[in-house]
């Protein structure tokens, strides 16, 4: 039977596909168009988050609903299998990153995020088959803290004496298309779905008032573009490192991958640097670049009681800094801390929202500030990491009782009245919320 991750709320004809998918690992599927159905089409509206942002029709989820969904629908599915659906322009907005340049989000449509859900259905009922265990990202029944798991029994089991740190530059905005589809041909012979996944590549972009038509890459915000992103380092990356790097190898070596964030862990340097070489060429054979000063080998191996070589050197993934550190037993032990640079950011975030809203009532910014504290603690509240979630609680209560003092003149709002306020509108208080070590 097809696991339940991958099953749930599939249709029969999706389940059959998936369960010919695990049967024939390197069979094709000539067709699939068909299962883009009007229910495929609704399931696909109904998975859309209802405070997604506009693209460039300007309309939000619930006015395409209420336009009659069921009248939009029908007319969406009739015009894909006349073949005269076509991608709208995706809007561009530009996020800060940490480094003070900025990540470009790509905004679609309502229309054009069902068609790309509907698609990414059918895609990844064959994908999930293919896909190895050493990808996290972006799959159903796996999540981030899955990878700092396998992070943390790569270095208890002695395969991560030395570790790969790598980083593709703007990786989503350099995947080859027409390598991309080649590559997609190998499982999917259905040219309708192809043609379909292609207005989803080759679609214009709408930066402010500058209209762009790029030649490579995927939208990232499409949410497709995650699984097209998976498909595309299965091949360069893991498919690769499994099949034609390990067997070359002396002490073996083990992949981890969340999305286009990826570590590799070795028992030995030279077959660490050995690789280290070829994934430079091989990167740059399928239009991808390492970030010169972000990919990098580092010693990871575990200390040893009475070690003469110093600690071992830490490294950053999925927004944590994974150390070694001693147990209360004096064991070694694999930990993680916030990032600073993540923790700056998000004190920062905090900051500017209290400064921002100072003057709504206390009980609204309480419930705002607490989702806020609460969305961070879900991810970061791992054990061990409790000191980096109360330096976040510390300056949050720093910040609102700043800003909250600079809403009047004649009413302060000093210290000690702000600890008597904190008593009826409490923070939230640091505790482990995942446990992964």
């Amino acid at each position: 039977m097809a696991d339940a991750s991958t099953s749930e709320g599939m249709s029969p004809q999706l389940l059959k596909v998936v369960e010919r998918a695990k049967r024939e690992p390197e069979g094709k599927f000539h067709s699939l168009a068909h299962l883009i159905t009007e229910d495929a089409l609704k399931r696909a509206f109904q998975r859309i988050r209802r405070d997604a942002a506009m693209g460039v029709d300007g309309l939000t989820k619930e006015q395409y609903e209420a336009q009659g969904l069921e009248e939009n629908i029908k007319d969406l599915h009739q015009r894909m299998k006349a073949g005269e659906y076509r991608h709208q322009p995706i809007r561009r907005v530009n996020i800060p990153k940490e480094d003070g340049k900025t990540r470009p989000i790509g905004i679609s449509t309502v229309e054009d995020k069902i068609v790309q859900g509907a698609l990414r259905e059918v895609l990844g009922a064959i994908y999930e088959q293919d896909f190895m265990d050493c990808s996290y990202g972006f799959r159903p029944g796996r999540k981030a803290h899955d990878a700092l798991r396998a992070v943390d029994r790569m270095a208890h089991g002695g395969d991560a004496n030395w570790l790969l740190e790598a980083d593709i530059t703007g990786y989503f905005d350099s995947i080859d298309r027409k390598k991309l589809m080649e590559w997609l041909q190998l499982r999917v012979a259905d040219g309708a779905l192809l043609r379909l996944i292609g207005k989803c590549l080759h679609v214009g972009v709408l930066d402010g008032e500058k209209y762009t038509t790029p030649d490579e890459g995927t939208a990232q915000g499409s949410s497709l573009s995650p699984l097209l992103g998976n498909i595309y380092l299965h091949y360069v990356l893991d498919q690769w490192l499994e099949v034609e790097v390990k067997p070359r190898l002396k002490g073996g070596a083990t992949l981890v991958r969340y999305a286009d964030d990826f570590i590799i862990g070795f028992r030995r340097r030279d077959d660490a640097e050995q690789v280290l070489g070829e994934l430079h060429q091989r990167m740059k054979d399928y239009g991808l670049t390492l970030h010169p000063d972000k990919t990098r080998l580092v010693a990871f191996g575990r200390p040893t009681n009475g070690n003469q070589g110093g600690k071992p050197d830490t490294f950053d993934f999925l927004g944590f800094t994974l150390h070694w550190r001693r147990t209360r037993e004096g064991r070694w032990t694999v930990a993680c801390r916030t990032r600073r640079a993540r923790l700056g950011r998000a004190i920062r975030a905090v900051y500017d929202w209290c400064r921002s809203h100072r003057h709504l009532e206390v009980r609204e910014q309480h419930a705002a500030l607490v989702r806020r504290i609460e969305g961070h603690f879900n991810y970061f509240g791992v054990n061990g990491n409790t000191a980096s979630l109360g330096r976040l609680t510390h300056w949050a209560a720093r910040a609102w009782q700043k800003w909250l003092n600079r809403r009047s003149q004649r009413a302060r709002m000093t210290w000690k009245r702000f600890q008597t306020l904190l008593k009826v509108y409490p923070l939230p208080v640091p505790c482990v919320r995942v446990v992964i070590w």
